[in-house]
């Protein structure tokens, strides 16, 4: 009876381009775009998750559909608690939360760059959305445990976690973060770049979604053996008419170069901190990416080429931080260490 008091935990990978939420005992439980839907009239929430993202650039005047992360942390306190609040709502079966009086434990993935200031707005949100208890963990560390790497042993285990917002890169051992490095550039800066080349070289305004697409079908960080094309439409912005262009996999790879560039630097960077013990540890298990960024082609492929270390992809990249966030969640006094804040 006890039990029926409190609500199921769960572990939030509170992502900028998605939240996945863990539940304790069943696993990921959701997986849904960030974005909420609001009615600017009567401030009430029209939709959230897929459903508002698939209204972003096709709402009337009085609603919009918001992302209320950005790079990795919250922009917009109020919106970010109505959604952390559905999503929990969503996850506690309809009997369990009748029954239960008091919130659920929440363990929440935060980038390892976060201010003092952030990490506070990221507890009070969660917090507020009905918490009885809220823990951060650093996403680095989560999306090691989540690929299954010794975290907790003296030896050096290395992740690079290319999210939505930001590029997480850290070094791991005996349970803590040794050397990191914290970009705020990731998968929303390549379809940035992507949206910014397709204006420049061909007058013809896109949404973010249709260059989220181009990403997904064309993009790499190395050239293809056989190179693709596609066609997509938009605004002609000289003539104001809706156009059809083809755009080849070679100009969306130069599109998101510069970005790119900068996770890889990121990489270097890091490594040439790390402590040569753990540079050696790093060397011989060689680096996992996870992450919704690790999808892009080729990505292991350039790591390998620019540092010279083995580069593995994590099983299910997208939900490894959830799953890693999620065995924190299970085995909570293990990793007790590894709080933040």
């Amino acid at each position: 009876m006890v039990g029926g008091l409190f609500g199921s935990d769960v572990a939030i990978d509170l992502g900028t381009a998605n939240t996945l939420v863990y539940v304790k005992g069943r696993g990921v439980v959701l997986s849904e775009p960030s974005v909420v839907a609001i009615n600017l009239r009567t401030d009430k929430v029209v939709a959230v998750g897929a459903t508002a993202k698939s209204m972003i650039g096709r709402t009337p005047g009085d609603v919009v559909a918001v992302q209320p992360l950005k790079d990795g942390v919250i922009a917009d306190f109020e919106v970010t608690e109505k959604m952390l609040s559905y999503f929990v709502r969503k996850t506690q079966p309809t009997r369990r939360l009748l029954r239960s009086l008091i919130g659920p434990r929440v363990v929440v993935c935060v980038p390892s760059g976060v201010t003092d200031v952030e990490l506070r707005a990221v507890k009070e949100a969660t917090e507020s959305a009905g918490a009885r208890q809220a823990y951060i963990i650093e996403e680095p560390l989560a999306a090691a445990i989540g690929a299954g790497l010794p975290v907790n042993e003296a030896e050096g285990c290395m992740v690079v976690d290319v999210g939505g917002g930001t590029s997480e890169v850290a070094v791991m051992s005996l349970g803590g973060i040794v050397t990191k490095s914290s970009v705020r550039i990731a998968g929303n800066d390549f379809d940035a770049a992507i949206t910014g080349y397709i204006q420049r070289e061909y007058k013809l305004a896109i949404g973010s979604q249709t260059a989220e697409q181009l990403k997904i079908e064309l993009g790499s960080a190395c050239p293809l053996e056989e190179e693709d094309e596609a066609e997509i439409r938009g605004r002609d912005l000289v003539e104001g008419l809706p156009k059809t262009i083809t755009v080849t996999s070679e100009e969306i790879r130069e599109a998101i170069s510069m970005p790119l560039e900068a996770v890889v630097a990121a990489v270097r960077d890091t490594l040439d901190r790390t402590p040569p013990e753990l540079a050696s540890d790093v060397m011989d298990r060689g680096m996992i990416l996870a992450g919704g960024g690790a999808l892009l082609r080729h990505l292991d492929e350039r790591l390998r080429r620019e540092t010279g270390i083995p580069v593995h992809i994590a099983e299910d990249a997208l939900s490894c931080v959830a799953r890693g966030s999620g065995q924190f969640l299970e085995e909570i006094e293990l990793y007790r260490g590894a709080l933040v804040g």
